[in-house]
């Protein structure tokens, strides 16, 4: 486009100012400036006034009335940039800048709490979470149900049972619910198949015969309750790779028993300690053999998790968990290792979240199955239904028993003699 040229201001008033064609072709040099033209105001026109005309007029004024009577308010940027005193100068200034910088969509919340009016950006809104949520009533009076009827959120009912152990160095709170996550994941790799078939001189009978001796060896000497749950493990593992003859069934114990306490005691057993305590029914030298036997076929695997370490988790997360509840559990899960089915049928972390629900249900401690236990257990109580009502039948049933190992160690005062609590009714009704 061509550039025009700028006509400098003139006075008011003035006339066009033009030169003949003679004095355009005659124009002296840099002396004649006569060709400057000077641009008339027009002259306001006078128009008659007319009905509708008076109508506007009238409609008008009384709009102008309205704005000078009410507080002017324009919001520029979330401010307050007009109001009733500097009248139409600031609201000019304020839609200047609202012309010149053009602003989202606005939404208006009304609260409910000072009825405030605030202007919420709609870009804003998106991009931040601090708007304030509009609860309506039917929200106010649903949330007044539930914490009248006592509920309440899921969440803020499962408790922290690591909270206490942060300056633990042997706690490892930090990193403990990992742990217990590997755990779950690899205790499938340590379970049994069902073996029995495969053994052709041992039966169900003779293994519960074994284990049963192995507890009683086991309280004798004093020994932790990892290194039992450990020879147990060791035993069915090993009847389910080799085949054993039933005069090496207990030779199979005794060595297993050798082979935990040296992964779980800080005082191992003594061999000869062995050999006494099974009437030398073996010498020393072959329970070495039968050690390295062990240790071959299983491949020197040790480490692996047993029903005892998901019950002192699951112990720890108990609804005020003392010595009786303690007692009762172990007195359970005993009862549940000592059978075969327990073990075939389920992965140590239900037979420990089981024994724990039967606690809970023997003892009447309610309640039964919190969502503390739900969530550190990874199990509803739906699941460990099944295999609760069966410890809870080995309960009832082990007052009568021939094996009466278990029954007689959790009879004494000094682990509360909860094994003559009488089992819970519901659960045995259930079985029924």
């Amino acid at each position: 486009m061509e550039a025009r040229a700028v006509l400098p201001p003139q006075p008011r008033g003035e006339g066009k100012v033009k030169n003949d064609q003679g004095q355009r072709r005659n124009r002296r040099v840099l002396g004649d400036i006569g060709n400057q033209e000077v641009v008339r105001i027009a002259e306001a026109k006078h128009r008659p006034i007319t009905r509708s005309y008076h109508a506007q007029l009238l409609a008008n004024a009384q709009a102008e009335a309205e704005k000078k009577k009410n507080p002017i308010v324009a919001v520029v940027d979330d401010k307050v940039a007009v109001n009733r005193k500097h009248g139409t100068k600031k609201l000019a200034e304020a839609q200047k800048k609202a012309i010149d910088k053009p602003e989202p969509e606005s939404i208006v919340v009304i609260s409910s709490e000072g009825e405030k009016v605030k202007s919420v950006s709609g870009r804003k809104s998106r991009e931040r979470s601090s708007r304030k949520e509009i609860k309506t009533l039917t929200a106010i009076l649903t949330a007044r149900s539930k914490v009248a009827c006592g509920v309440t959120d899921k969440q803020d009912q499962i408790v922290n049972i690591d909270m206490g152990d942060e300056n633990d160095d042997l706690a490892v709170a930090e990193y403990v619910d990992d742990i217990y996550k590997f755990y779950k994941l690899t205790e499938d790799e340590s379970r049994v198949h069902d073996y029995m078939n495969s053994q052709p001189d041992i039966n169900v009978k003779m293994r519960s015969i074994l284990i049963d001796w192995l507890i009683d060896v086991h309280r004798r000497f004093e020994l932790t309750p990892e290194t039992l749950y450990l020879t147990i493990n060791i035993v069915d593992r090993y009847l389910s790779k080799k085949i054993v003859s039933r005069r090496e069934l207990q030779l199979v114990g005794m060595s297993s028993m050798l082979l935990a306490c040296k992964y779980e005691e800080s005082y191992c057993l003594q061999v000869d300690d062995l050999v006494c305590i099974s009437d030398y029914a073996y010498p020393d030298t072959q329970i070495l053999v039968m050690e390295k036997a062990i240790l071959e076929k299983l491949e020197w695997y040790l480490t692996v998790p047993t029903p005892y370490v998901f019950l002192v988790r699951y112990v720890k997360a108990s609804v005020a968990p003392d010595l009786e509840m303690e007692n009762m559990v172990y007195f359970l899960a005993e009862l549940g290792l000592m059978h075969y089915p327990t073990t075939i049928l389920y992965c140590p972390s239900m037979i420990a979240a089981a024994a724990v629900f039967a606690a809970h249900c023997t003892l009447n401690k309610t309640p039964f199955w919190s969502e503390t236990l739900k969530h550190y257990s990874g199990y509803s109580e739906e699941q460990i239904l099944d295999c609760a009502k069966l410890l809870v039948e080995f309960h009832s049933a082990a007052a009568e028993s021939k094996l009466k190992v278990v029954y007689g160690k959790y009879s004494c005062s000094d682990r509360g003699a909860v094994a003559l609590v009488p089992p819970p009714k519901s659960l045995l009704a259930r079985s029924t």
